[in-house]
């Protein structure tokens, strides 16, 4: 009998590493221990960031002031990423060392008892933290060798010459750029008319020239109705009913939550686990955090959920996790895109980098940051095209943690040169 058991070994551990140390009996299941951390550790966001690190480093050589040739040794980034991985996978594994780790298939068919192994756990309280997986759309026949997912492309240890991305969300645009910048010629296929089509109209602009300037090829309009590979490479036909073929296709078609390990009848399921906004499902002490809920595929979101839970679950009553409020960005290069808080302000003001020189070197003369307050003068969002967005974000997320207005934002000054005070410029025209 546990107090807590942990299914899944993503940004869960966080969660069950609290617990421990506060005393409870815990234990966290993953089906494959050497993937304890989850996917941002092990498929995501950590080697898909160093992988975009380096690229920015090839498409920076290649300035007019800059001479010489430099190309992506993938084998040595691969080697480098693997080595990362293992050093940080090991450091999660010893901060788990009060943690039952069980490696095996958890299924949850009733209230409270947990399947694994052939044995049944049983625990007060459950936490489900499963993750999801890559989406491959009807028609598109997936066999990991030229119809790929993002999990290939990080196991890659050769740049291919040509490739097609199918889907303009986060992974298509961050994989893009990363091929881009590091010499692969890139066409990205999207089924919409637009690019980021829920940001502000400039930014939208911009995001789609940046894409252009760095050499992508982009697709508008252009719905994949199938996708099969043939001796000729892949046989790629659209929804107009007009055809290519294309040597390597990478599908980027967005991320579904895991919830076949669930058949327990009390706990509902929709788009994923439907949970209340303290995260527990429709069954009392069973809760599920990060992109099994289907609320939003973030590491730093299932952290903030799971020990929001922990805690919860610890008697500290927490307050909600203002989801609104998580920082949500792009990693394009050579700017990246984020987005904090909301945008329909009845207050908003933009200001344009190329107003400032520092801009030039950073390749950001076209970046753009737009701040948004309400009727009341109160600071509610922002989105940002620049260096390093997501960094720049974290400025606006705190305004909003501690409910700033605009005079407030005002008294803080910023460091020149820097981007930042692009941002602090956005705060005086509110």
């Amino acid at each position: 009998m546990y107090d807590i058991i942990y299914i899944g070994g993503g940004l869960n551990y966080a969660g069950a590493i609290v617990a421990a140390k506060n005393g409870k009996k815990v234990a966290l299941i993953e089906k494959d221990m050497s993937q304890l951390g989850g996917v941002c550790l092990h498929k995501g966001c950590i080697p898909s960031k160093m992988f975009l690190h380096y690229s920015s480093l090839v498409y920076e050589s290649k300035s007019e002031i800059l001479q010489g040739q430099t190309t992506l040794n993938m084998r040595t980034l691969f080697q480098k990423k693997t080595d990362l991985i293992e050093k940080s996978t090991k450091a999660v594994t010893k901060q788990c060392s009060h943690v039952d780790l069980i490696e095996g298939e958890a299924k949850l068919k009733e209230p409270y008892k947990v399947e694994v192994n052939g044995k049944t756990l049983e625990a007060q309280h459950i936490v489900m933290g499963t993750g999801s997986h890559s989406f491959i759309p009807e028609g598109i026949v997936y066999n990991g060798k030229d119809i790929i997912v993002s999990d290939e492309v990080l196991m890659m240890q050769e740049l291919p010459e040509k490739i097609a991305i199918y889907g303009a969300g986060a992974i298509g645009l961050e994989m893009a750029s990363f091929f881009a910048t590091a010499g692969t010629e890139v066409t990205l296929i999207n089924h919409s008319d637009r690019i980021l089509k829920h940001a502000n109209p400039l930014i939208q602009k911009e995001i789609k020239s940046q894409l252009e300037k760095i050499g992508v090829t982009i697709l508008e309009n252009h719905t994949i109705q199938t996708a099969k590979s043939t001796k000729k490479g892949v046989h790629v036909t659209y929804a107009d009913k007009s055809s290519n073929y294309v040597p390597l296709l990478l599908v980027a078609a967005g991320r579904k939550p895991n919830v076949d390990f669930l058949t327990c009848k009390d706990i509902q399921v929709g788009k994923g686990i439907i949970t209340d906004r303290f995260f527990e499902t429709t069954l009392k002490n069973h809760y599920a955090i990060g992109d099994c809920n289907g609320k939003l595929q973030l590491a730093h979101a299932a952290r903030a959920e799971v020990l929001n839970v922990t805690e919860r679950i610890l008697g500290k009553n927490p307050r909600p996790v203002p989801l609104d409020n998580v920082i949500k960005f792009i990693h394009t290069l050579p700017m990246s895109y984020a987005v904090v808080g909301k945008t329909d302000g009845e207050k908003l003001s933009v200001v344009p980098l190329s107003q400032f020189p520092y801009s030039v070197q950073n390749h950001a003369t076209k970046g753009i940051m737009v701040s948004y307050a309400d009727i009341e003068g109160f600071i509610i969002g922002a989105e940002i095209l620049a260096p390093n967005a997501e960094e720049l974000a974290a400025i606006v997320g705190m305004s909003l943690a501690g409910e700033m207005d605009i005079s407030q934002a005002k008294r803080t000054i910023f460091g020149h040169p820097t981007f930042s005070e692009a941002l602090e410029r956005t705060f005086y025209k509110l």
